[in-house]
């Protein structure tokens, strides 16, 4: 990979995370494929909308009950404007062919970094 996909990596991981350090707690060569790989090369396809990649990815973090990366990628989706009430739609909707107990979990997940309050 290329130092130009790391800084492009960098950037979104910066748009979608007000904690961008968040990765430095982990292996380098992790932190390298995280930011070169996904974030630089994954994230930035043309086929699909950035909100769309990350609508996406929060279905599949929801079908996986894997409530920490939701947190994380549910708080994502908030700073790129996707709208709370599309994504309790879409875990409702997950629900359905992801079970219900996942998506209890994700609903937790979702109050957690976005209350309905707000």
């Amino acid at each position: 990979m290329s130092e130009e996909q790391a800084a492009k990596g960098r950037a979104l991981l910066e748009r979608l995370t007000a904690t961008p350090a968040a990765l430095d707690r982990f292996p380098e060569r992790f932190r390298n494929y995280t930011l070169e790989h996904l974030f630089g090369d994954v994230w930035q396809g043309e086929a699909l909308a950035l909100e769309e990649r990350s609508l996406v990815t929060c279905t599949i973090l929801v079908a996986l009950a894997r409530e920490p990366e939701q947190r994380f990628h549910f708080a994502a989706a908030r700073r790129l404007g996707i709208p709370r009430d599309k994504l309790v739609e879409m875990i409702t909707h997950a629900a359905h062919y992801a079970g219900w107990p996942n998506a209890v979990g994700a609903l937790r997940s979702l109050e957690d970094v976005w209350p309905t309050s707000e």
